[in-house]
């Protein structure tokens, strides 16, 4: 479904591979074709009570619920044509992590193209979505949807100054003092001037593309200023990579893992986010295998959680790991959807200690078989519940006996319980 499809997807780029490679240029008649194919199967999406599968679709959380938006998924049967097809452009999926209930609501004004590969962070009730991958390449245009309007209404951040990042996707992001801190990805060759290293992807220029490849630069936008910036970092910083995993804890940015070259990498390292000094988290026993496509999701003040992935050998993970930052120290984490693996998902931490994973492949995304897009939700309880939380499920699981009470509750929880129980028989 990318330009080059599997060759963008994470980078990945071996020759046989390249079957599957899609050329769409500005102004082919294929260009229309896509868009009709897309726009055609739009209706059949907006029918669905829940989001279709998909996989490098972004999402984020701002209050007690989780927006999803972008992504592709497997095109139809009779659509011989294209492998994969990017999911409508205007829609908006709303998840309510207190109710269980998805609502989809189309957004309106300068709607992104459809993309995969985007990085999307939620500030102050705004979603900011830079970079990713649509049917004419790479983009670093910077979108913002404020998520708490009546209207979903987006806009393209215009007059924004310094040196933008390049053109690409599959990058990471930490949200530090209403600063968006872009690193890594994969994307067009950078151009003087940027600070950090960019690894050309000598096998990018197959099928007549524009070059590509890693790197590992940091690029600010600055919320307040409406500028970009880079820092002068102190400190052995991380090689390029992409496809890797960013979370933010406090001042300071974690980042596990991504491919680099032919590597699926490993490695955790840290970057003080108001002193821009680099640490690599050299811990001491056995910890998660070397992956990219995975999740990290921050869950306490002190603990990161890591989910699936994909491995050097192409092999999708459904492992779980707990990182302790205080103690430096992975450890397993067990959990009941083993036999789900997934690779280009989204993971959510809800208000209640429990993350919310969505979507992404479930077998390997590479291969020449159909890939497994998945539209399920995954839900691992990481921290204990709180006793309201405990408290509203025991009553939602005996309504009938104690419905007749709950009017003497504050209004507080009386609306907490009927958001939950809304719709049910």
């Amino acid at each position: 479904m990318e330009e080059d499809l599997v060759q963008n997807m994470e980078d990945e780029d071996d020759e046989d591979e390249d079957e599957r490679v899609f050329e769409w240029d500005a102004g082919d008649e294929e260009d229309a074709d896509f868009d009709w194919l897309q726009e055609e199967q739009e209706e059949a999406f907006a029918s669905r009570a829940s989001p279709a599968e998909r996989s490098g679709h972004i999402a984020v959380t701002d209050g007690c619920c989780m927006f999803v938006w972008g992504g592709y998924k497997n095109a139809d049967a009779e659509a011989t044509e294209f492998t994969d097809l990017y999911l409508p452009k205007n829609e908006i999926w709303i998840y309510n992590m207190e109710t269980g209930r998805w609502r989809m609501k189309r957004s309106e004004g300068e709607v992104p193209n459809s993309m995969s590969g985007s990085c999307g962070s939620s500030v102050d009730g705004v979603l900011y979505v830079f970079g990713g991958h649509q049917a004419r390449g790479n983009t670093n245009t910077v979108y913002r949807l404020p998520l708490r309007a009546t209207v979903l209404r987006w806009e393209k951040m215009r007059g924004l100054t310094g040196l933008a990042p390049t053109c690409k996707d599959k990058l990471g992001c930490w949200v530090h003092r209403n600063r968006l801190v872009y690193f890594g990805g994969y994307g067009y060759i950078a151009q003087p001037g940027h600070r950090g290293t960019f690894e050309l992807d000598e096998n990018s220029f197959m099928g007549n593309h524009a070059g590509r490849g890693w790197n590992n630069h940091i690029h600010i936008l600055d919320l307040d200023t409406s500028s970009w910036s880079q820092p002068i970092t102190k400190g052995t910083a991380p090689t390029p990579r992409a496809a890797h995993a960013c979370a933010t804890i406090g001042n300071r940015g974690f980042v596990f893992g991504g491919r680099y070259m032919d590597h699926r990498l490993n490695d955790l390292h840290c970057i003080n986010l108001d002193t821009w000094e680099w640490s690599e988290m050299c811990v001491p026993q056995h910890g998660p295998v070397g992956r990219s496509w995975h999740s990290l999701t921050p869950v306490s003040p002190d603990h990161l959680f890591l989910f699936g992935g994909f491995t050097t050998d192409r092999e999708t993970l459904s492992d779980a790991w707990l990182y302790c930052v205080s103690t430096n120290e992975w450890r397993p984490f067990d959990h009941e959807h083993t036999d789900r693996p997934r690779l280009w998902h989204t993971a959510c931490l809800g208000a209640d200690g429990e993350v919310f994973v969505f979507g992404g492949c479930a077998n390997n995304l590479l291969s020449h078989q159909q890939a497994a897009h998945s539209n399920e939700l995954l839900v691992f309880t990481v921290q204990p519940k709180s006793l309201v939380r405990l408290c509203t499920d025991v009553a939602v699981q005996h309504r009938k006996q104690l419905e007749h009470m709950w009017d003497v509750l504050p209004k507080a929880l009386l609306h907490r319980l009927q958001q939950r129980t809304m719709g049910d028989s």
